[in-house]
């Protein structure tokens, strides 16, 4: 019985291994891109490049993990979440309200040590942010953020 248990076990896992989600590689930059629309300095763009835009744009690096199933199923949904929250490729579609309350909840979080999540620092070290980092993402996302807010009005 045992035995049995285990060789099923053991074959779900291999058939498994042959389903994956579509990767979230994008080789454009959209129209409504954060970076088509709005300043970013090249040292904020490298800050969001390490830890950011894996989970918040529409091209993400992946790992040499995410060739292991149940692990693509587990990054593929932390992605979409994490563009479904914001997503930088697709920053244009919000309205400008919208997108300044993104800003400025992306330096409260930032500022609080929320984000990046501790699960993707864990692995990506690189990503890990500097007190000089945080600040330079926290004072330019503050400071688009009143940027937009001052825009006028539709």
């Amino acid at each position: 019985m045992i035995k049995k248990s285990l060789t099923g076990l053991l074959v779900i896992a291999v058939v498994v291994q042959f389903f994956h989600p579509a990767k979230n590689i994008n080789t454009t930059t959209s129209r409504q891109d954060i970076a088509a629309l709005y300043t970013v300095p090249d040292s904020v763009n490298q800050v969001l490049q390490k830890a950011c835009m894996d989970c918040h744009s529409n091209n993400t690096r992946y790992p040499w993990y995410n060739n292991v199933q149940p692990v693509a199923w587990w990054l593929n949904d932390h992605i979409k979440d994490g563009k479904r929250e914001l997503n930088f490729s697709e920053f244009g579609a919000r309205t400008p309200e919208k997108q300044a309350r993104k800003l400025k909840k992306l330096a409260k979080e930032v500022q609080d040590g929320d984000m990046p999540l501790s699960s993707y620092t864990w692995i990506h070290k690189d990503a890990i942010l500097t007190d000089q980092e945080k600040n330079l993402l926290i004072t330019w996302a503050n400071t688009l953020s009143d940027q937009i807010s001052r825009l006028p009005k539709n």
